[in-house]
């Protein structure tokens, strides 16, 4: 015996010597072990019995097969349809643990693998194999909860991942598989050559989602949220969500009187489908299939959104009516970043959405791009490793295995609200899309793939040999199907189609899409906001605030009963207080929002003694909305997509996204373009979606400084968005109050302040707020009779400008606000514009440098309202956003203002 052996051994002797003197001295596997043991080893006497050395040892190393089985065993499954299975592994065979066929005849203690408890080796290795090293591979023992590791055990080793399936549930399977592939060929006899991206070689994927929607809605699901890239999009909504076969015909044909289309449109496999559908049982289930462009995996945290949105609005805490379900590309699911950021906000407060059941499409290829070239692990799953949840791989011509999966994967996310991972191991029977020919890159595959049978004829062939099915009964599944397909083709040639589908939730049926000008009244009386302030001041007896903190709340609450001094801050507060007095709830989130970057917000307190947590605008009224604001992970792709998400299923809620600073968003900049800029015109989706970014040239470097805001003007047309610029905390109250107060919803790009947090000069009176409403234009505050020189700005240099003409004294020059860029407020401007018809000199002034900030985007607009050429005055064009050095920042804000108003005395 080697030395590590005989240290096995003496270790399992005190291991044992504790347990016989008071079995709580071990842990509960101990217990377990020696039980068992004594039980196979002496059968003939009571628990009592001496030992050897040699026995327990042996039995230790049946526990590590056992244990090695269960943790490797994914290793020789048999997984891929187009290779041969694997038959041995170095580190599960025999000789691994040092046994040999000597032992497998002998018994050993094996819970779950026999009545009794024991079993020979043999037994027990076969009952292994046919667990882990079939059709299913599962990945689990890295989960660090014991009790979801054995209840994984005792649902897969007692029936050995096995489905008992009855008669009618085979024939279902059989009958989703050939309506899958009968789809498919159809599509590509009619519209040979059109892209459809195939489920071909995924069929089973199909059989699973039907086998999905049933099981979860016997659990108690009502709803899911789905969202899938392109591969078997259109075969899923016709044969999962019962989307008419003539509506996918009108899709491929574009057979639509184009007066009957609204906005730009997309193509049909980026498209969304609300399902509101009955199951077998009779229960109603709705399924909305989120809409997706090419940026594969960024539909991820937009369904967590809506699927958060609406438990939340169900009340359903613990998510078991609402569930989201992501169906993912292999090497999309390995290669995005979103998918790890949507992975890591599972399990987070503001995020959580009682896990989401994934399913890994694994093609074993990517557009050209082999598995090798894709990832740096051995599956494409093991990303989501990092969440110590289950990962089962299954094969992709095995539907009963794909079927037990899945229900075994949807009742661990109902057990323990925690995402659950199926890599469905297949191939795709064609190219990227259909135009495309893989022989050019993968000729041996393709060779291998070109031999396989629909896996609709391998099943039915193993229904025929149990009996289930006769050859006839396949033929009358096929000649229905193909019958359905042919009439509901006729059908539709014959005929212009109507609009395309786009059903929603009910939520939005009061709320339009189209822009308007018109002012809406957004103040609050006088004596409410005085009251919210108090209320917003008030704690609970005996929390401590921090003394420091404690002066600024102190504050607040003064210039609020005073009526004048009203910060940045406390006029946010005000606002989302009256909305929520309202009824209308508030959702903030984004990196350190609760307290806010700049340490301005403070919307959520601390006690400094006890770490508790309490929120005043939650203590406004018994009766009030919920105010919840979260910091979020250091992410903004995933959490400004599950914040739009959110909105989508929220519009009667103020949604805000904060971004840490402005520039950070450019990590979202897909979220920004493929959905928030332009899903109402691709998808007619409706957002009300805030973005605060942080915005202002304070010579804190070029990271620091811009949210390019010339990158969401270049994004602005057909009325899209909105991209506001306040400047003061009034115009800051009336447009957060304005966004759920209008009959519509844009989304709302805000360029928020950080030096104006405390800017002496950036308050505003309790008596702006009291009455009117949100200004797109603002006028200079003072009263310019005959100017020489009109200047147009926004943001934070108006004050840097308001500051040098009051220490020059000058009273010719004029300072008119863009409060809004877009929608362009051309009426608002050109009734301030006529009144300095006489001024010689027209001027845009920005801080930013030329070929960024506002210019390019206002110059030819303004000039054409102003009748007159238009001078820039800003920094020169450049790479970078602004100087790191805060010296040459000085010298150029100088240069500005020097050029804009006068030249500021020396000395």
């Amino acid at each position: 015996m080697d030395v590590s052996l005989t240290w096995n051994a003496d270790f399992i002797d005190s291991q044992y010597k504790l347990w016989k003197s008071d079995p709580k001295r071990v842990s509960r596997e101990w217990r377990i072990f020696f039980e068992g043991f004594e039980l196979a080893a002496f059968p003939e006497r009571e628990a009592v019995g001496i030992c050897h050395k040699s026995e327990v040892l042996r039995q230790a190393r049946v526990n590590e097969l056992i244990h090695r089985y269960r943790d490797l065993g994914h290793l020789l499954a048999c997984l891929d349809p187009l290779v041969s299975c694997p038959t041995d592994h170095p580190l599960l065979n025999l000789t691994a643990f040092n046994l040999s066929g000597e032992d497998l005849e002998r018994s050993f203690y094996a819970e779950n693998f026999s009545d009794s408890g024991q079993a020979p080796l043999r037994e027990i290795l076969q009952a292994l194999k046919e667990t882990y090293c079939r059709s299913i591979g599962v990945e689990y023992m890295h989960l660090q909860d014991p009790d979801e590791r054995s209840w994984l055990q005792e649902r897969m080793e007692p029936g050995r991942n096995r489905p008992h399936l009855e008669a009618q549930d085979k024939i279902r399977i059989l009958n989703k598989l050939c309506q899958a592939t009968l789809f498919e060929e159809f599509l590509h006899t009619k519209y040979v050559g059109q892209k459809r991206f195939s489920l071909e070689g995924a069929e089973v994927v199909v059989a699973m989602l039907d086998g999905l929607i049933q099981h979860a809605s016997e659990r108690g699901c009502r709803e899911m949220i789905m969202g899938m890239a392109h591969r078997g999009r259109l075969n899923v909504q016709v044969n999962n969500l019962l989307k008419l076969y003539e509506t996918i015909f009108c899709e491929f044909d574009d057979n639509y009187d184009p007066e009957s289309l609204v906005g730009s449109g997309d193509v049909k496999y980026h498209k969304g489908f609300m399902a509101d559908i009955q199951t077998l049982h009779g229960k109603a289930l709705r399924i909305l299939l989120a809409s997706n462009p090419s940026h594969l995996e960024a539909v991820n945290p937009v369904v967590e959104g809506i699927a958060r949105a609406r438990q939340d609005q169900a009340g359903d805490l613990d998510g078991k009516k609402i569930l989201p379900l992501l169906i993912h590309g292999d090497s999309a699911f390995a290669g995005q970043g979103i998918v790890a950021e949507t992975l890591n906000l599972s399990q987070l407060e503001g995020y959580r959405t009682g896990g989401t059941v994934h399913i890994v499409i694994n093609n074993q290829i990517g557009f050209t791009t082999l598995p090798e070239d894709a990832r740096s692990t051995r599956y494409a799953t093991d990303v989501a490793k990092m969440l110590m949840v289950p990962i089962f791989h299954v094969h992709g011509e095995n539907p009963e295995a794909a079927l037990h999966v899945v229900k075994l994967a949807c009742d661990y996310r109902m057990e323990f609200a925690k995402d659950v991972v199926i890599d469905v191991v297949c191939y795709r029977r064609y190219g990227h899309n259909e135009g495309d020919e893989p022989y050019y890159t993968q000729p041996r595959m393709y060779d291998r793939i070109r031999e396989r049978p629909p896996v609709y004829e391998i099943y039915a062939e193993k229904l025929q040999d149990e009996k289930v099915v006769v050859k006839e009964d396949l033929e009358q599944i096929k000649s229905g199907i193909n019958e359905c397909l042919a009439r509901a083709y006729d059908s539709e040639r014959d005929k212009t189609c109507g609009p395309p589908e786009s059903p929603f939730y009910e939520s939005w049926s009061e709320i339009r899409g189209n822009y308007s000008h018109t002012p809406v009244e957004t103040g609050v009386k006088r004596e409410e906001l005085v009251s919210i302030a108090r209320k917003m001041h008030h704690v609970p007896k005996g929390f401590s605030v921090h003394r420091k903190l404690e002066r600024i709340l102190d504050r607040r609450l003064e210039v609020v009963e005073k009526g004048e001094g009203i910060d940045w801050a406390t006029a946010e507060l005000l606002a989302f207080g009256s909305l929520l007095l309202e009824g209308t709830p508030v959702r903030l989130s984004g990196q350190d929002s609760r307290r806010g970057t700049f340490s301005q917000r403070h919307s959520v307190l601390t006690d400094m003694h006890l770490g508790e947590h309490y929120t005043p605008l939650n203590h406004l009224s018994e009766d009030q909305a919920l105010y919840t604001v979260y910091d979020s992970m250091l992410s903004e792709n995933a959490v400004l997509g599950f914040e739009y998400g959110y909105s989508l299923a929220s519009p009667r809620s103020l949604v805000i996204w904060e971004a840490q600073f402005g520039d950070f968003a450019n990590n979202a900049q897909v979220i920004i373009d493929q959905f928030i800029s332009s899903a109402q015109y691709k998808w007619n989706r409706l957002s009300g979606l805030v973005l605060f970014l942080p915005h202002g040239f304070e010579g804190q470097g070029p990271e620091h400084s811009s949210a390019r805001l010339e990158r969401y003007l270049q994004l602005c047309a057909e009325d899209n968005i909105q991209v506001c610029y306040p400047t003061t905390p009034a115009q800051h109250f009336h447009m957060l109050r304005r966004q759920v107060k209008r009959d519509f919803r844009k989304p709302l790009i805000v360029m928020t302040p950080k030096s104006l947090l405390r800017h002496p000069l950036a308050v505003s009176s309790l008596e702006e707020m009291a009455s009117g409403h949100f200004q797109e234009v603002l006028d200079d505050a003072l009263e310019i009779q005959n100017p020489k020189r009109v200047i147009f700005c926004s943001g934070k240099v108006y004050y840097d400008l308001l500051e040098r003409r009051r220490d020059l004294q000058i009273s010719n020059i004029a300072i008119l606000r863009i409060e809004q860029f877009y929608p362009f407020p051309e009426k608002p401007l050109e009734k301030i514009i006529s009144r300095y018809g006489s001024a010689e000199e027209w001027c845009w002034v920005q801080e930013e440098p030329e070929n960024m900030g506002g210019w390019s985007f206002m110059r030819h607009r303004l000039q054409d309202r102003v009748g007159k050429a238009l001078q820039y005055i800003g920094r020169a064009a450049a790479a970078s956003p602004a100087t790191g050095h805060l010296v040459t920042h000085k010298l150029e804000l100088t240069a500005l203002l020097d050029l804009a108003i006068g030249i500021k005395a020396q000395g």
